[in-house]
């Protein structure tokens, strides 16, 4: 099976931090193919960078779906256009924030999410509640920037790590789950140091989409996810409109 995992943002190296982690998961007969988005913010770090990431990840998954990939998985933990991209794609699509946090579910009652900068922290709150997990998981926010998990010259990951001890003292998780793609490449160095699980959500997204494609599932398209209404849409977005993204995104 091929399986699209998509960066939404424009940083390329942080989509090789995620290709890594997607390949060390992924089963013998799966083909991961890592893209990065060609349009929008560097980092998404709140709710206005989330809105103007989604028009480039719905282009990188057209391209993906015209090329034959079986799921995508969006690399992001702010599950950034999921509701619009299941209802643009006619394949599985699955988003970290929600894999990660199902998983959770399965092997710890009390989990804590620890992301990046205070701003982050609350639209992941909402998700928890959306993903019915609020009594079971706490958000905590190390206050860094995204970007900076990749400067080795930051203290980005020794406050990671102790927002992750805070959350083991002062939470009492049993499980810890990085709410950050950017920190894909960390889980089993920090699993090892704390002793307990640590999610990393590419990882658990990868094998969550792949157990659809096994189980021949996808996406409903009835309701909220129905294929969206062919329309105009007009200015800037005229290539945006859902039956012209598919026809003409080979071309752009």
């Amino acid at each position: 099976m091929r399986i699209l995992v998509v960066n939404p943002n424009t940083t390329a190296s942080m989509t090789q931090t995620i290709a890594h982690a997607a390949l060390q998961v992924a089963g013998r007969d799966t083909e991961i193919s890592a893209l990065t988005s060609p349009m929008g913010p560097v980092s998404i770090e709140g709710y206005y960078d989330e809105a103007f990431a989604v028009p480039g990840l719905l282009m990188e998954i057209a391209k993906g779906q015209k090329a034959g990939a079986d799921a995508v998985v969006i690399a992001c933990f702010d599950d950034t256009g999921l509701d619009a991209a299941r209802a643009f794609a006619d394949i599985p699509v699955v988003g970290i924030c929600e894999s990660a946090v199902k998983m959770a579910s399965f092997i710890a009652r009390r989990f804590t999410i620890v992301t990046t900068m205070e701003r982050s922290r609350i639209p992941i709150e909402e998700l928890v509640k959306r993903y019915g997990v609020a009594d079971s998981a706490r958000v905590r926010a190390a206050d860094i920037s995204v970007l900076s998990l990749e400067d080795p010259q930051s203290n980005a990951r020794d406050r990671l790590r102790s927002e992750i001890d805070a959350a083991t003292r002062e939470d009492r998780a049993e499980a810890i789950i990085l709410g950050c793609a950017g920190m894909a490449d960390l889980a089993h160095d920090l699993t090892r140091e704390f002793g307990l699980p640590v999610i990393d959500g590419v990882s658990a997204a990868v094998k969550q989409a792949e157990a659809l494609v096994g189980l021949g599932l996808s996406t409903a398209k009835r309701g909220p996810y129905a294929t969206p209404v062919a329309k105009k849409y007009t200015g800037q977005l005229e290539a945006f409109a859902p039956q012209t993204l598919n026809s003409e995104v080979s071309t752009r």
